[in-house]
C-alpha cells in the first residue's frame, strides 16, 4: 500500500511525513524544498502482534507496512507543467491513496504561498490541476474510443459514451471519484489510472494551540470537514508539529507525552489505520516460535489467495486453512489448546478471511 502526502509548499506537509517515517525530510520554510519524493515505510500499529509474541515466545514480530511518498509541492498551474507540477503528477499516479495535507494554523514565522490562510482555497488549487490532468487523459481516450466505434463493435460505443459522461464531469471541475458508477462501470474506471478517482484523506493540519479543542469549534478545520463530507471522503484532524516532537521520543515517553494531552494514541497511528481502512484492507496473522507476523489482504480475500500472500506455492498447492479467531486463542492460551476445546476451524478455498484471523495453512507442492 503506498500512499501520497500532498499539499501546497508550506502546509505542514513535509513535518508530517518526517513524523511518519523518520526519514528526515528537508522541511525548510520556502516552496519545491521537497524535489525527489520521500520515501518512507510505517507499521501498522496491532497491538495483537505483542501479545502473540509473548504467548509464542516469538524470536521475530512483523507488522504489516504502510509506504508513505512525501510529494513535491503543488502550485497553480502544475497541469501544464509550473513548478514541479511534472514531478508531482507522475509521481501521484504511482500511489494508491491521498494524503491531501490542508494548512489550518496561523504562523507568521511560516509563509504561504498564496499570502493568506485559506484551507478551500488551497484544496482547491490541488484539486483543480488534478482534474485538469485527468481532463486531458480521458479525452485522449475518448477520441480513441470515438474513431474505434467506426468499426461496428458495440463495446467501443459503450466505452465512448462512458468516457464522454466522465469527461463532462471532469470538465464541470468534479474528480473522478464522484462520479455515479454501476459496478462494471467502477471497475472499467479503475482501468483509467486517474488521479481524482483515488481516494483521500483530507487531514487539517492544526497549530499546537488549537489542540485539544473540539474540531467544529475551528473555522477552518470545519470548513476542511465539511468539505470532505461532500465528496465521502474521509478526513482527520491533526498537529503535525506535535507529532513530530512526539516520533522523537522513546515509547514511554510517548505514552506519557499522549496522557498529558488527554489521547488515547497519536495522530499518526490514526492515520495508518484511516489509511488501512480507506483502501479496505486488513490483516490476518501467522504466529509461532520463529515468527508472528500480520499480512495485508484486501477484504474479501479467500484463503487460497490469502495463503498466496506469504508464498506463490502456498496458493498453488492450497488444500485447507486452519483458522481460530486471535480472541479465542488468546483466551485459551495455546493453538493447541484452542485445536483441543473444537475452537480451530477448517476451512476451503471458498472461505473468506476476515480480520483477526490467526491461520495455518496446509498446502502441499
Amino acid at each position: 500500500m503506498k500512499l501520497g502526502v500532498v499539499g501546497l509548499p508550506n502546509v505542514g506537509k513535509s513535518t508530517l511525513f518526517n513524523a511518519i517515517t523518520h526519514a528526515g525530510a528537508e522541511c525548510a520554510n520556502y516552496p519545491f524544498c521537497t524535489i525527489e519524493p520521500n520515501v518512507g515505510i510505517v507499521a501498522v500499529p496491532d497491538e495483537r502482534l505483542n501479545v502473540l509474541g509473548a504467548m509464542y515466545n516469538t524470536k521475530k514480530i512483523t507488522p504489516a507496512v504502510v509506504e508513505f511518498v512525501d510529494i513535491a509541492g503543488l502550485v497553480k498551474g502544475a497541469s501544464k507543467g509550473e513548478g514541479l507540477g511534472n514531478k508531482f503528477l507522475a509521481n501521484i499516479r504511482e500511489t494508491d491513496a491521498i494524503v491531501h495535507v490542508v494548512r489550518c494554523f496561523e504562523d507568521e514565522n511560516v509563509t504561504h504561498v498564496d499570502s493568506e490562510i485559506d484551507p478551500l482555497r488551497d484544496i482547491e488549487t490541488i484539486n483543480l490541476e488534478l482534474i485538469f490532468a485527468d481532463t486531458e487523459s480521458v479525452k485522449k481516450r475518448l477520441d480513441k474510443a470515438i474513431s474505434m466505434t467506426k468499426t461496428g463493435d458495440k463495446k467501443y460505443k459503450i466505452e465512448a459514451e462512458f468516457l464522454e459522461r466522465l469527461y463532462n464531469h471532469l470538465n464541470d471541475l468534479k474528480p473522478a471519484r464522484t462520479l455515479p458508477v454501476n459496478e462494471d462501470e467502477k471497475e472499467y474506471l479503475k482501468t483509467l489510472f486517474l488521479i481524482t478517482e483515488k481516494p483521500v484523506i483530507y487531514t487539517a493540519n492544526i497549530g499546537e494551540k488549537d489542540m485539544g479543542k473540539e474540531e467544529t469549534s475551528l473555522p477552518l478545520v470545519k470548513k476542511v470537514i465539511d468539505f470532505a463530507k461532500t465528496e465521502n471522503s474521509e478526513y482527520m484532524v491533526i498537529c503535525a508539529k506535535t507529532e513530530e516532537e512526539l516520533s522523537m521520543l522513546e515509547p514511554d515517553e510517548q505514552q506519557m507525552f499522549l496522557e498529558e494531552l488527554g489521547l488515547k494514541e497519536s495522530g499518526l497511528d490514526r492515520l495508518v489505520k484511516t489509511s488501512y481502512r480507506l483502501l479496505g484492507l486488513l490483516s490476518y496473522l501467522t504466529a509461532g516460535e520463529k515468527e508472528v507476523r500480520a499480512w495485508t489482504i484486501e477484504q474479501g480475500t479467500k484463503a487460497p489467495q490469502a495463503a498466496g500472500k506469504i508464498h506463490t506455492d502456498f496458493e498453488k498447492g492450497f488444500i485447507r486453512a486452519e483458522i481460530v479467531d486471535y480472541d479465542v486463542l488468546v483466551e485459551l492460551g495455546s493453538f493447541n489448546a484452542a485445536k483441543e476445546k473444537g475452537k480451530v476451524r477448517s476451512e476451503g478455498k471458498e472461505y473468506v478471511i476476515k480480520d483477526g484471523d490467526v491461520v495455518l495453512f496446509r498446502f502441499n507442492v
